[in-house]
């Protein structure tokens, strides 16, 4: 304790450089040169501050936060509110040639090498918790089987989860509680009524859970998770703590109200 290099930068100037790091997506030279410090100093700055930000979780209210998968259920259990969950996937560097399990990275879906993370919003679309990351190659409902949402959903209070066909299947493991859309019964030669009810199922469905997708394009403006060219054992981090800053602005008062 308290052996190595003493801080040239208080501790508001690191949290600055870590802030324009996520925010903007500059590389670590640059809030160097505005602190007349050398890279290495930035960079372990950026080490030490990145990982307190993914901790403090998600604000639903002043003084209140969400830090864990079950403390949302919970939340959203006590306030009735619905839940949206989706997977998104971050693009990272290819592991280098050799690499024990390179091609776990490879998305099915983007053929891009990414990491994937479970976003859970309310029905409006703020971000309630946003989970660790994993492999690209790992299926939306495997991670949220990894994650344990059958088992809290199964045990916990009575929600309800809206979420897309990728996680079909979760409803009868949870009693329907996780809503998806409607299967498809007929794959050819479709009667029209069943093709017009189908679409209006399946549009009716989407239209209530489009929030989600609102509130990862927010995420995404945040240039540190539009691609990750860090290592890719600080993504998790940084996902947290982006998750964490935008919960907080979104629920921050930006507007008061004039005192007459």
């Amino acid at each position: 304790m308290g052996a190595g290099a003493k801080h040239r930068l208080v501790f508001v100037d690191r949290l600055l450089a870590t802030l324009a790091h996520l925010r903007h997506g500059v590389t670590h030279d640059v809030p160097a040169c505005w602190f007349d410090v050398d890279r290495s100093t930035i960079t372990r700055a950026i080490g030490e501050v990145r990982p307190l930000l993914a901790e403090r979780g998600c604000t639903i209210s002043p003084g209140v936060r969400l830090r864990t998968l079950a403390e949302v259920i919970d939340h959203l259990g006590a306030s009735e509110q619905t839940g949206i969950i989706d997977g998104t996937e971050i693009r990272v560097r290819r592991p280098a040639a050799g690499r024990k399990n390179r091609d776990t990275y490879i998305s099915g879906k983007n053929k891009q090498n990414a990491v994937k993370s479970m976003v859970v919003t309310d029905g409006e679309g703020r971000v309630l918790w946003c989970s660790p990351t994993e492999p690209g190659s790992c299926a939306d409902i495997t991670h949220a089987r990894q994650l344990g949402l059958v088992k809290l959903l199964a045990d916990g209070p009575v929600v309800e989860i809206l979420a897309d066909a990728g996680y079909q299947g979760l409803g009868a493991q949870t009693g329907g509680r996780v809503v998806t859309p409607p299967h498809r019964k007929f794959k050819k030669n479709a009667p029209d009524w069943y093709e017009e009810m189908y679409e209006r199922q399946r549009k009716a469905h989407s239209s209530r859970r489009i929030r989600v997708e609102h509130g990862i394009a927010h995420l995404k403006n945040w240039r540190a998770l539009a691609r990750h060219l860090g290592r890719r054992e600080h993504i998790s981090d940084t996902v947290q703590a982006v998750a964490g800053l935008l919960s907080h602005q979104q629920t921050a008062d930006l507007n008061p109200r004039r005192q007459r």
